[in-house]
């Protein structure tokens, strides 16, 4: 098992511990654990019980949890705790901000156990008698419960298209006749998806319902579905809605391209129709035979939301899409130098065996030490020697010195000129103090972007996709000032971030901005990511010239070298 995974299963205890009001110093023992194994470089998952033990800030009954999670894959404590939370508190559990220090007074002096008793606190004004729950608490926590509405029923497309290919791959094996594809949003690959959408086309529509009655991971909802429709849910505790439109063999092709495409895209008037009229009037072998009706170029599923891509398709103008085997590198990634799971070695393993020529590691500066084992500057030269070595055993290989560097509240870098000019590229991320408003979010990078050394801004919103919404800014300042300074812009690729946000990246692709579609990998694991991050870039428009990682190593070296001329001259 991960690091990560097993320091996870040992936060949510202490969460429960809290929550429950275990002992204090037991807490602390836990946290104080916690603390020291987010910074080892030690694999937790390979260890036995006696080296465990020995671990700094591990004691024996901490070592003993970690061994029974190596060895189960759970922890027998957490889940007593969870068996003995009601799910409504579990439920409460999941709202990012309230934590478990405070959900313990609600439900110990006010008897709250489910989101609806809370609003009805917070509406009669019961939650300000209690200690610690002032104006300003209450006000944050009914956003984080209108957050919590928004959201419900949401998932990230990482999640949705994991689900939907076992339902596809269910179905196809159940229905040997059967045509089965993704639609909707999730074949327009969304970054976030609210119903798992397909079309499928059999003999018979009952042998379609009857098949899907059998499977044990989706249940129907009779009062929703209808005679060319199935409506059901996932049957999990965050239930996800998925349809089946059903459609004949002949019209397949008809139903496929009206179920995928947006309102706006498939009403949008050319030359006096739109293209739902055409496909409901006659019958079409290929998507790509009704946009010729009208004299369109094909748009690529991800294009099509009704924005800017059908001007294009009228004057066949539209870009060719970046393509996952484009990627000829992966910059921004974190080490054991900081709070990755992996060395500098295993990290250039994975990325030969991927096919990649290219690794740009950047990790932790300075200002993130106290929750990203943030590196000071002796530990930056140590970093810098080992690339050196590496670089000269891996050859031709390279890895690219970078380093994510923090931007302070006023907008500086972390570091001093001099160690900023010891790296090949720098991306500048905000990781702390996110509660701005668009004003001074948007000043505060727009003094990073215009600092020198400052090669690509980091997911610029700094949002967690269902979890926080990002802090405002303002797009377009951003955008206009990244084309001025020549700084190229991140599409965090990570599935919960996937920032820049890509109703965005057509406007920077317009403005000349280049754009690194970079994973932000903590693991080895994580560079497939990347894949995420192609599709935010396709619905955008972005293109493999326009996408800096997949230059290939030579024109990456160079286009990094060129910009650290310009900051001497």
């Amino acid at each position: 098992m991960k690091n990560k995974d097993i320091i996870k299963i040992l936060s949510n205890s202490v969460s429960y511990m809290e929550l429950h009001g275990e002992n204090d110093f037991k807490i602390k023992s836990y946290t104080n654990a916690i603390y020291n194994l987010e910074r080892t470089d030690v694999k937790l998952g390979i260890l036995g019980l006696a080296d465990l033990e020995k671990i700094e800030g591990v004691g024996k009954s901490i070592a003993a949890a970690i061994h029974e999670i190596n060895t189960t894959g759970k922890y027998s404590k957490l889940d007593e705790l969870v068996n003995q939370t009601p799910g409504g508190l579990r439920q409460l559990m999941k709202l990012r901000g309230l934590g478990a220090k405070k959900l313990k007074v609600l439900w110990s002096e006010a008897g709250i156990e489910t989101i609806e008793a809370l609003e009805n606190a917070i509406e009669g004004g019961e939650l300000t008698k209690l200690k610690g729950f002032g104006a300003k608490t209450v006000d944050n926590i009914s956003e984080l419960i209108a957050f919590a509405r928004e959201t419900k029923g949401w998932v990230h497309y990482a999640v949705a298209e994991t689900i939907a290919n076992e339902l596809k791959s269910e179905v196809e094996s159940k229905l040997s006749d059967a045509k089965v594809e993704f639609a909707g949003k999730l074949r327009r690959k969304w970054e976030v998806i609210n119903h798992l959408e397909f079309v499928i086309s059999c003999t018979s529509f009952d042998k379609i319902d009857s098949t899907l009655a059998q499977f044990g991971n989706i249940r129907k909802l009779p009062e929703r579905s209808g005679p060319f429709t199935w409506r059901g849910e996932t049957m999990d505790e965050d239930a996800v809605e998925v349809v089946f439109h059903y459609s004949s063999p002949e019209k397949f092709n008809n139903t496929f391209f009206l179920k995928t495409g947006s309102p706006l895209h498939l009403s949008q008037p050319i030359n006096g129709k739109n293209l739902i009229e055409i496909a409901k009037t006659n019958l079409f072998d290929s998507e790509e035979a009704i946009y010729n009706t009208l004299g369109l170029a094909y748009c690529e599923p991800e294009l099509r939301e009704g924005t800017w891509e059908l001007e294009k398709a009228q004057t066949n103008n539209l870009p060719k899409l970046v393509e996952y085997s484009d990627l000829k590198g992966v910059l921004h990634n974190h080490s054991t130098y900081s709070d990755g799971e992996n060395t500098l070695e295993e990290m250039v393993a994975k990325c030969k065996e991927m096919g990649l020529t290219y690794l740009g590691i950047s990790d932790h500066s300075k200002a993130a030490h106290f929750y990203a084992n943030g590196m000071f500057e002796d530990r930056v030269k140590q970093q810098h020697e080992e690339i050196d070595e590496l670089n000269k055993k891996m050859a031709p290989f390279k890895i690219f010195k970078g380093i994510e560097a923090d931007i302070l509240p006023d907008g500086a870098l972390d570091y001093d000129p001099q160690t900023l000019e010891s790296f090949d590229f720098v991306v500048a991320s905000v990781h702390s103090g996110l509660s701005m408003d668009e004003n001074k979010a948007t000043q505060r990078l727009l003094a990073a972007i215009a600092n020198p050394y400052t090669t690509i801004l980091g997911h610029m919103t700094g949002r967690l996709l269902l979890m926080r919404k990002g802090y405002p800014v303002n797009h377009k300042a951003i955008i206009d000032a990244c084309a001025e300074y020549g700084v190229i812009i991140e599409i965090n690729a990570h599935p919960k971030r996937l920032d820049i946000d890509w109703r965005w990246v057509h406007y920077a692709l317009e403005k000349g901005v280049l754009i690194s579609i970079n994973p932000d990998a903590h693991a080895i694991d994580g560079f497939k990511d990347m894949y995420y991050g192609v599709c935010v870039g396709r619905k955008g428009g972005l293109t493999k010239e326009k996408t800096l990682n997949a230059w290939s190593l030579e024109e990456v070296d160079q286009y990094f070298k060129q910009r650290k001329d310009r900051i001497k001259t």
